[in-house]
């Protein structure tokens, strides 16, 4: 890959410098720098735009709301309909500013081409109309504001976000292609995002016609950080220099700045003309490969929109269907149901051919139940008695046939038991932890069995779970537990009685079949679309019985995980970090995976002694708390 055209100073210093600052005159590509214009005595005294607006000819008034934007030319406002309260973004260009024919039909050229444009994912054009000081155009109004607001709180996305943004821009813009236009602007902040968090490609104020090589115009315009190669080289702009704009969007939300950006603007040129960036090892294998595909400098090198849809990138990994409206300032939860629903659905149809019911959700039951799994508190216990008979029976009599490795009956540890000795050592700890530091962590750790992966299709089959030496477990919502292990070899199934029973995969009980096909449907999701939780991997043991999940708790905030050898895991949401506390011999071991999805494993009682940072103590607080909320409701317990 090309190395980076800018220092990692020059690249720091970039991330706060604003795109726009060096715009190219749209007849001879030279940089103007921004520079207070000299107002003439009647500008300088002239009025802001009137509160209230009407249109002459069909005497509807409109109310101006919050200035949303501005460009060089005109401004975008709130506005209101008075007669009907529909609210719409409003273009409002001055009257003196498209005085010249040019200027003039410049606006009137965008208005004509925008009016005839009708599509899911290209903001909805109503009307416009104008008085003698102003123009104004009457846009779908887009109260998320656009990718370039998302991108400056986020600074950068995750694969998911990319791809559900991507999907829909790829979706506008063959639309626009397939037309014979071009849009030559695409940009962040020429992406709004609606209420519902669906995308709307926007501003066709550089829009045009696709014309022949021959005839495409060799004017360079567009934003300089975007622009193709051979636009700079004045070779014209065709379907694939939108392409190329849109490869350097998708670089922009996964890196944090653009791939040609520095500090100076004839280096960012001559960086675009070699396309020379960098391709950080952070990202993706296939998000790397699909970057450096669209980002050829010959056009017809470059992957096509379709391609583009049909490489790995997206069809390895799964989209979302919807993002939060919280994702436009923190990074969002996006573990199933949702993006798992259509992929376990699919597949369970497959395997057991169920049929559809007859009487169906409606839409607002869909998203209740879906509601009741991902806020408030979930609750899934392995303390199930009322189909423990059943499953009894029916492994009696299949182990007659199909006879067990080995079966045992377990005491063990209760979820209540855990969670109140967790409780009581991490309050001893903290009682006497003076402010501090984090110590040094343990260099070589006794390897211990944690979750790096976990899927909640509770609103169906179960919890599903991938351990970090590589076994996938499902606590079923009727209380009974099987597992996967040695490489999915063997089948360990635990009843709601703690009877436990091992079998070979390949003389498993047919009663059993339809929960392993399950498990397997959990594991293969798992597999193709999560990230692993962290770095902490678990060197390899002999067989033994697997670690059990005993009972598994969701909160607003965090993911509580108690199994039967004592362990318990706390993943936070929002950052995604980690807390595993574990009892290794007579001490107890706590490790903490940061947001970087780097592990930390320190001596409890190390950490009593010197103390440890500020985040670590808080979410040793929240673990805490957890626990003990036991005491009042029946959680962990």
């Amino acid at each position: 890959m090309n190395t980076a055209c800018f220092t990692t100073s020059q690249r720091t210093s970039c991330l706060t410098m604003n795109p726009d600052l060096f715009k190219p005159c749209p007849e001879h590509g030279q940089v103007i720098l921004p520079t207070k214009p000299n107002k003439t005595k009647s500008e300088q005294i002239k009025p802001d735009l009137a509160q209230v607006v009407t249109d002459s000819k069909t005497g509807k008034s409109y109310s101006k709301g919050k200035l949303l934007g501005k460009g060089g030319f005109a401004r975008c406002y709130e506005m209101t309909d008075l007669s009907s309260n529909k609210m719409y973004a409003v273009k409002v260009i001055p009257q003196s500013r498209v005085s010249k024919p040019h200027q003039r039909d410049k606006i009137t050229n965008e208005i004509e081409l925008h009016k005839t444009l009708h599509h899911k994912h290209v903001v909805k054009f109503s009307h416009h109309f104008e008085d003698q000081d102003n123009i104004y155009i009457f846009l779908e109004l887009c109260s998320r504001k656009s990718l370039a607001h998302i991108w400056k709180a986020r600074h950068t996305l995750t694969d998911p976000e990319v791809r559900y943004y991507l999907r829909q821009i790829i979706s506008g813009l063959k639309y626009l292609h397939n037309r014979g236009i071009l849009h030559r602007d695409l940009k962040l902040g020429n992406f709004f995002v609606n209420e519902n968090m669906e995308l709307r490609l926007g501003d066709f104020g550089l829009a045009a016609k696709l014309e022949t090589v021959e005839q495409r115009k060799k004017t360079i315009c567009g934003t300089p950080n975007y622009l193709a190669p051979e636009v700079l080289n004045r070779q014209g702009h065709g379907t694939e220099s939108d392409v190329w704009s849109l490869g350097c969007v998708m670089y922009t939300l996964m890196c944090g700045n653009p791939p040609f950006e520095t500090l100076d603007l004839k280096e960012t040129y001559k960086c675009i003309k070699e396309v020379k960036y960098n391709l950080p090892s952070t990202l993706s294998p296939a998000a790397q490969k699909l970057i450096s595909g669209i980002l050829q400098k010959d056009p017809s090198d470059r992957l096509t929109l379709d391609q583009i849809l049909n490489h790995q990138f997206f069809t390895k990994a799964f989209t979302p269907d919807k993002l939060p409206p919280s994702s436009c300032v923190t990074v969002p939860e996006l573990n199933p149901p949702s993006p798992a629903k259509r992929f376990f659905t699919k597949m369970a149809k497959s395997l057991f051919g169920k049929r559809k019911s007859k009487v169906e959700k409606n839409h607002c039951e869909e998203r209740e139940s879906i509601s009741k799994l991902v806020s408030g508190i979930v609750k899934c216990s392995i303390i199930v008695e009322s189909v423990c008979q059943t499953v009894t029976l029916l492994v009696g009599i299949s182990t007659k046939l199909h006879p067990p490795l080995s079966q045992a009956c377990e005491d063990g540890l209760t979820p209540a038991s855990i969670a109140e000795s967790a409780m009581k050592v991490l309050n001893s700890c903290l009682s006497a932890m003076p402010a501090g530091e984090n110590p040094p962590c343990l260099s070589r750790p006794k390897s211990f069995i944690w979750v790096t992966k976990w899927v909640d299709y509770s609103n169906k089959y179960g919890f599903g779970y991938q351990l970090s030496n590589q076994n996938i477990g499902v606590l079923f919502n009727e209380g009974t537990h099987l597992s996967l292990c040695d490489q999915r070899k063997t089948v360990h199934y635990c009843l709601t009685n703690n009877k436990h029973f091992t079998f070979q995969a390949s003389a498993l009980p047919e009663q059993l079949c339809s929960q392993k096909q399950i498990v397997e449907l959990m594991a293969n999701y798992m597999e193709q679309n999560l990230m692993e939780g962290g770095d902490l991997h678990c060197e390899d043991q002999p067989p033994s019985q697997p670690p059990l999940l005993l009972q598994w708790v969701k909160t607003d905030h965090a993911l509580v995980m108690l199994f039967n050898n004592g362990t318990l895991q706390v993943n936070f949401y929002t950052d995604h970090t980690k807390i595993i506390l574990c009892k290794s011999s007579d001490s107890y071991l706590l490790t903490y995976i940061s947001r970087e999805r780097v592990s930390y494993t320190y001596l409890l009682s190390m950490l009593s002694e010197m103390g440890c940072s500020a985040e670590l103590r808080h979410r040793m607080r929240y673990v805490v708390q957890l626990c003990s909320f036991r005491e009042s409701s029946p959680i962990l317990g």
